[in-house]
C-alpha cells in the first residue's frame, strides 16, 4: 500500500470517527491519555503503592490480631472478610498460598509489629499519594506555577491515607456482614450492588482529594462512575486470574508469579483510574473530536497543544504565547498566555 493511499484511508477513518460523537469522546480520551504519557505516571503510582502493599499487610495482621484476642478462628474470619475482594493479596489455597499468608513470621500482634507497619505504611502511602497528586496534576494540565508545595501536598496526602483506611474499615465491616447467613441470589445481587456503588464514592472522594480545588465535584462524577464499575470487575476478574493461572504454577516460580501478578494487578487498576481522570477532563472540557492525521487541527487539538504549552509555566513572572498560521492550524492569529 503507497503511502498517499495509506494517507486515505486514514483520513477516511478519522473523518468517521469525527462524525461518530461517541467514537470521538472515545478516541479524544485515549488520545489525550497517550499524550499525557499516562503510562508512565501509571507505573510511577504503581511503584509507590507497591511498597505500601507489605507495611499495610504488617499493620492489617498486627491490629486485626489484636482485635481477635489471639483467637485464631476469629483472625481468620476477619483476614477473610477484608481481604477477600483483593486477587492475590486475599487467601490462597494449599499449593499456591496468597500473599497475606507469605508474611506469617511477621504474624506478632505487638507493639513493636504495630510501629513498624504504622512507620512503614506512612512512608509507603505518602510516597503513593503524592505520586498520585502529580498525576492528576499532569492528567489535567496544571501549569507548574500554580501547582501546591510541599505542606498543601502532604496535607492532601494525610486526608487520603485518613479516608482509605476509612474505607477499609467499612468494606471490612460491611464483607463481613455480608458473610452471615447462607447465601442467595438476592444478597449475592446485594452484595455486587453494594461494591459498586461503595466503589464509586471511593473514587469520587479520591478524585476530589487528588484533583486541583478548582475542578468542580460535579465534574468527577462520570470518572468516578467509570471507575467504580471498573475498578468491581478488576476485582471479578483478578480473582479468576489468580485462581486459574497462578495457584496451578510450580512453588517456586508461584512466588514470583505472585510478585509479578500483584504488581501487574495495580498496575491495571491505576491505569483503569487514570482512563476515568482522562474521561472527566475530556469531558468537562469538550476536547473532543480530535484528529487522527494532523494537519488540519481541531478546535480540541488546538486547544491541547496551547495547553501544554501553559502547563510548563514555572514562575508568575513567565509570559508564554502559542499560535497556528494558515489553514493547516485553522486559521488562528497567535495569542498570548497571560498566565
Amino acid at each position: 500500500m503507497s503511502k498517499m493511499s495509506l494517507e486515505g484511508l486514514l483520513r477516511s477513518i478519522d473523518r468517521f470517527q469525527q462524525s461518530h460523537p461517541s467514537l470521538a469522546f472515545v478516541f479524544g480520551v485515549v488520545k489525550k491519555y497517550g499524550d499525557d504519557q499516562a503510562g508512565s505516571l501509571a507505573a510511577l503510582v504503581t511503584y509507590y503503592s507497591f511498597l505500601a502493599i507489605f507495611p499495610l499487610l504488617l499493620l492489617l495482621v498486627t491490629i486485626l490480631g489484636l482485635v481477635a484476642g489471639g483467637s485464631h478462628r476469629i483472625l481468620n474470619d476477619l483476614l477473610n472478610s477484608a481481604l477477600a475482594q483483593f486477587p492475590i493479596i486475599g487467601r490462597g489455597t494449599k499449593s499456591q498460598p496468597g500473599l497475606i499468608e507469605s508474611i506469617h513470621g511477621l504474624r506478632s500482634s505487638s507493639p513493636f509489629g504495630l510501629t513498624v507497619g504504622l512507620v512503614g505504611l506512612v512512608w509507603g502511602s505518602l510516597g503513593a499519594s503524592q505520586a498520585g497528586i502529580y498525576a492528576m496534576s499532569q492528567v489535567w494540565n496544571v501549569p507548574r506555577v500554580n501547582r501546591p508545595g510541599f505542606f498543601p501536598r502532604l496535607t492532601r496526602s494525610l486526608l487520603l491515607l485518613l479516608f482509605l483506611a476509612v474505607f477499609l474499615g467499612v468494606t471490612t465491616a460491611l464483607t463481613g456482614i455480608a458473610t452471615f447467613g447462607a447465601p442467595s441470589l438476592v444478597t449475592g445481587v446485594g452484595g455486587i450492588a453494594l461494591s459498586v456503588f461503595v466503589n464509586i464514592l471511593l473514587y469520587l472522594c479520591a478524585f476530589r482529594l487528588l484533583t486541583p480545588a478548582e475542578v468542580t465535584t460535579r465534574d468527577l462524577l462520570p470518572g468516578a462512575a467509570v471507575g467504580g464499575l471498573g475498578w468491581t470487575a478488576l476485582q471479578s476478574l483478578g480473582g479468576l486470574l489468580v485462581g486459574h493461572v497462578l495457584r496451578h504454577a510450580s512453588q517456586v516460580y508461584g512466588f514470583f508469579g505472585m510478585v509479578l501478578g500483584l504488581m501487574w494487578w495495580i498496575y491495571l487498576g491505576i491505569q483503569l483510574t487514570l482512563y476515568a481522570a482522562e474521561i472527566n477532563v475530556v469531558r468537562s472540557r469538550k476536547l473532543w473530536p480530535r484528529s487522527l492525521v494532523q494537519p488540519p487541527f481541531t478546535r480540541a487539538d488546538r486547544e491541547m497543544l496551547t495547553t501544554y504549552l501553559r502547563e510548563a509555566q514555572r514562575r508568575p513572572e513567565q509570559r508564554l504565547s502559542t499560535g497556528f498560521r494558515g489553514r493547516l492550524g485553522g486559521a488562528r492569529s497567535p495569542t498570548p498566555d497571560e498566565g
